[in-house]
């Protein structure tokens, strides 16, 4: 049995990147094609084997909890219509994981909403998947990351190569090699997997204080020392506790005490749904794959491009 079963997904954020659609309906709602952003996340917790998800949400996204409780109402509508594709979408929802509802009270950072789940972890190793951060199903990265967890005994982060423009954006990390045998026979961790440890981190840096373009992005697998770390971390930027921080304080703490902080590098498909263009991507690569959808999609958007984007 893998030692990472609970998932923590944030999901309390005000949204600002996506208003004005955001401003009644959550961003992690907004539908990339027929099913919201944060079920694609669910749904990748689960096929790593993630069945306990915890969604930490604010006072007023109370619907995102709700569109993963069973609708009987609705389900009997649909039941009564025939419409047995749309019962089972509906019904399969409700049914993915088993799910707690966390609420933070006010959003005071990305750190502030990882603690607001120290109870549901309960002293137990777990990962963290941003609601608004989608990695593509052909390029699954948790069961790596785990794996990586189980071999060292430290958190894991994932690391995108960004160029140094966009560097800035997130959170920067110093990467130190690994011994090259160190996963060896790890089966989870594909051979070639780049894995670095992480030295130091830095959340936004200014142009000149980054430590690499490896910028750590929505998916982590933390030791419960995380807390700890959370609970000694000021507010930096803006006045929030970022998780960033309490990375780079996890990375200078004895493994013996749950420290040690590793990067997986990602070369895959990944979209942040929060930005306008990487949603439209998303849309796009994700209705391309699909088999109901993808032929007829892509032959119709082949004529579009050929026609320079006119109907």
């Amino acid at each position: 049995m893998a030692s990472v079963a609970k998932a923590v997904i944030p999901a309390a954020g005000r949204g600002t990147r996506s208003l004005p659609a955001s401003k009644v309906v959550p961003k992690e709602l907004l539908p990339v094609i027929d099913k919201p952003a944060i079920q694609y996340v669910v749904e990748e917790a689960v096929a790593a084997g993630l069945g306990d998800v915890a969604l930490i949400v604010s006072p007023s996204k109370a619907s995102i909890a709700a569109h993963f409780e069973k609708n009987v109402a609705l389900e009997e509508h649909l039941e009564a219509k025939g419409a047995e594709v749309l019962l089972d979408s509906v019904r399969a929802a409700a049914s993915l994981a088993s799910f707690t509802e966390v609420v933070q009270d006010e959003p005071r950072g990305l750190g502030n909403a990882v603690a607001c789940a120290e109870d549901f972890v309960a002293g137990e190793a777990f990962a963290v998947m941003l609601a608004d951060d989608l990695v593509d199903e052909r390029d699954r990265v948790l069961d790596a990351m785990i794996a990586i967890h189980e071999t060292t005994g430290g958190s894991v982060v994932l690391l995108l190569e960004v160029t140094p423009e966009r560097v800035g954006s997130y959170g920067s990390v110093d990467p130190l090699p690994v011994a090259p045998n160190l996963f060896d026979g790890v089966g989870a961790v594909p051979a070639g997997a780049e894995v670095v440890r992480v030295a130091r981190a830095i959340e936004k840096p200014a142009p000149g204080e980054e430590y690499s373009n490896f910028a750590i992005v929505g998916r982590y697998v933390f030791t419960p020392a995380v807390f700890d770390a959370l609970r000694n971390t000021t507010p930096g930027r803006g006045g929030e506790i970022q998780l960033t921080d309490a990375v780079a304080a996890l990375a200078e703490v004895p493994a013996s005490e749950g420290g040690g902080v590793y990067g997986l590098v990602f070369r895959g498909r990944r979209y942040d749904t929060g930005d306008v263009l990487d949603y439209l991507k998303a849309t796009v690569q994700i209705a391309a794959a699909r088999p109901d959808l993808g032929s007829d999609f892509t032959a119709w958007l082949r004529t579009f491009i050929a026609e320079g984007g006119r109907e």
